[in-house]
């Protein structure tokens, strides 16, 4: 009987002592979607690769998905050429361990050999797990 005792006590004791979930702060969030603007602005897929959940889905305008490994794959492609981005009116919602970036993205360049020259208002769901900060889904629609 003393045995089950110590074991609950003892389990008790563990259950407490567990590290409480990652907290995001606001500059682990600008610290990611600094990484992800860097990476498209360098043409650097890997910049947006480390900045990515690997869970992470976008939500296109036509309301469609594209998926991470579509997403890397523009990054790096020569069909999307980017001559010009800003980001403004950011602001930040966190939640524990999970944020919501609001933003417009304004951006000038080609896809598929057809100009573009957007403004959208972005969502962007940022979390942090186990020390890591990612962004796990995005989408932006275009403001008229």
């Amino acid at each position: 009987m003393r045995f089950i005792y110590v074991f609950i006590f003892l389990s008790a004791a563990l259950i407490a002592c567990r590290p409480a979930e990652d907290v995001l702060t606001e500059q682990e969030v600008t610290t990611v979607m600094d990484q992800f603007d860097r990476g498209w602005k360098e043409k650097n897929p890997a910049l947006v690769d480390k900045a990515l959940s690997t869970h992470y889905l976008y939500f296109t305008q036509s309301g469609r998905t594209f998926t991470r490994a579509a997403l890397l794959a523009t990054a790096g492609s020569d069909v999307y050429r980017l001559q010009d981005m800003s980001r403004e009116q950011i602001s930040v919602e966190i939640d524990g361990n999970a944020a919501v970036v609001n933003t417009v993205w304004s951006g000038k360049g080609f896809y598929h050999g057809e100009s573009f020259d957007d403004r959208q208002r972005c969502s962007v769901t940022i979390v942090k797990h186990q020390g890591k900060v990612k962004i796990l889904s995005e989408h932006c629609t275009p403001i008229r």
